[in-house]
């Protein structure tokens, strides 16, 4: 019998290292690696500066409202002026101005461009329907439930469109919307006569009709169209970074 036999060798096995214990940094809590803090302080950031841009928001929202019903502007301007300029604010600067104060919703509960420009566009001619448009002139529960659906569609189109991922497609949508205003704003003012005298029970006021249409124009439709080219330009410099 050999030597190796008799002594029982047995193979010598290699030397078992165990790894090296990295320790935590500290202040970053168990399961959570530096990256992920790295991705905080990135979140606390933009939260930082989106502050200032949300409180601005909230303060122009109230002075929308308070300067839309605080002042008696029917006696100023008439029945139907006082009511697009009202319609107006409500969608093309009310609105907006809520969707800035509140991105995180406007994020989460925002339809799809297409969907909320259509819901707008619906909800807008509807109510300048002379039945519609009536009932909103002569009865409280209409004039309420009216301004209701203009800032609902007014945030449907603008949550849409600022919190699109496409900020090309948002654009279209602003492009859409300020085009069918105009629309509608020319109806109005090339009308040969007052298309809701009768139905409001009021004298045919045709001039007050123009001015109104001319309000649509002169609020709406520079408002759109500026939103669409804001939301042009984020995408070209986007494409240039």
């Amino acid at each position: 019998m050999g030597l190796s036999r008799r002594l029982h060798l047995r193979p010598r096995q290699a030397h078992r290292q165990t790894p090296a214990r990295v320790s935590r940094p500290c202040g970053i809590p168990a399961g959570r690696g530096v990256g992920d803090r790295r991705d905080l302080r990135g979140d606390a950031r933009a939260l930082y500066r989106e502050l200032p841009v949300r409180r601005a928001a909230i303060i122009g929202f109230a002075a929308t409202l308070a300067a839309l019903y605080l002042p008696s502007w029917r006696a100023v301007l008439g029945d139907f002026p006082a009511h697009m300029l009202r319609h107006m604010g409500l969608v093309a600067v009310a609105a907006p101005l809520l969707v800035l104060a509140l991105p995180d919703l406007a994020r989460r509960f925002g339809p799809p461009v297409v969907l909320g420009a259509f819901f707008e566009f619906v909800v807008v001619w509807l109510w300048h329907l002379p039945v519609l448009h009536g009932w909103a002139q002569t009865e409280g529960a209409g004039t309420l439930f009216e301004q209701v659906m203009f800032l609902a569609a007014g945030w449907a189109v603008w949550a849409g469109a600022l919190s699109a991922r496409e900020p090309l497609l948002g654009a279209g949508g602003l492009f859409l919307t300020s085009m069918h205003m105009t629309l509608l704003g020319a109806i109005l003012i090339l009308a040969p006569s007052d298309l809701y005298a009768e139905i409001c029970g009021r004298a045919p006021d045709l001039s007050g009709q123009q001015l109104g249409g001319m309000l649509m124009l002169a609020i709406g439709t520079p408002i759109y169209i500026l939103g669409g080219l804001a939301l042009t330009r984020r995408t070209l410099l986007g494409g240039l970074t």
